[in-house]
């Protein structure tokens, strides 16, 4: 399951405006997304703001994680991400009433994010010294569920959250880093006729699409530079041959002049919302 956490400002103060347990999966949410997310706003102070990062007297450092993360339509996607926990000698750190976790938030900063991912759980750490731990923890994505907007598609920042469930008392720290969260991208190839005669045309279609979050589909993703590209049958790599554009539908179609047997693909690069592609090849057997 998922919880979603919309932020807004309100009165000087972030406040985490919509938390939303699909039906379907109510009976078994996770607390710590819950409890975490009150604990950031029961002082009724932006936690979201450097003046609040040693309420716990507790920092995050030495942050990473995967420099893009891919989200299809229907998948629940999972992001590792590791950090170096500081806290003061008297915290244990494996207390029922202390968790941790790192979170990602679309956005320049923490208190003007529209948009924050959490984990399902908290972070397991282990304990290098008396006052620092070194901890692992997931995010968690679920795109069938509501959590992103096409418009998400792009870089986020990263942070880390601490919560006392007893007094309420939180530490959350942003900038720890950044990542993409991107729209999974999708691309065929067919070559025709097969086979064919050397010196003869080939007809080379095909397709790129992505993800929509919005409607959980996958539409052709339009205006995009696409490589044609080829390998003999004894070879491994491929060659460019010319370079084309995705049309109103993400269609993709041109010609080329059968030369060997080899195998055709399309090539997409890339962009800072949709990841990079390779069709799989298409076999041509020219006589």
């Amino acid at each position: 399951m998922r919880i979603r956490a919309t932020v807004a400002a309100v009165s000087g103060a972030l406040a985490l405006s919509a938390f939303v347990v699909p039906a379907a999966h109510a009976t078994d949410a996770p607390s710590y997304r819950a409890e975490a997310a009150k604990a950031v706003t029961a002082s009724g102070k932006s936690a979201y703001t450097a003046s609040t990062a040693a309420d716990l007297g507790v920092s995050f450092s030495n942050l990473k994680i995967a420099s893009a993360i891919k989200v299809g339509t229907t998948n629940h996607v999972s992001t590792t991400v590791t950090y170096t926990l500081t806290h003061g000698a008297a915290y244990d750190i494996n207390s029922d009433d202390f968790d941790n976790g790192p979170f990602l938030y679309k956005g320049s900063s923490p208190d003007t994010a529209v948009n924050v991912l959490f984990g399902d759980a908290p972070a397991d750490c282990t304990a290098v010294t008396a006052t620092t731990a070194s901890c692992t923890a997931l995010i968690d994505i679920y795109p069938d569920m509501g959590e992103l907007m096409n418009s998400d598609a792009g870089s986020w920042g990263v942070g880390g959250l601490a919560v006392q469930y007893s007094t309420n008392d939180s530490t959350v720290q942003g900038g720890l880093g950044t990542t993409k969260v991107q729209r999974y991208s999708k691309l065929t190839v067919n070559a025709s006729p097969e086979p064919v005669k050397k010196g003869k045309t080939i007809t080379v279609t095909g397709k790129l699409s992505r993800a929509n979050w919005e409607d959980n589909l996958y539409h052709g993703y339009t205006g995009q530079s696409v490589k044609l590209q080829f390998r003999k049958k004894d070879s491994s790599t491929y060659t460019t041959l010319k370079t084309i554009t995705s049309d109103s539908t993400g269609s993709l179609k041109t010609t080329t002049t059968a030369s060997a047997d080899g195998y055709y693909r399309f090539s997409f690069a890339g962009t800072s919302t949709t990841p990079a592609v390779n069709a799989t090849g298409d076999y041509v057997d020219v006589q």
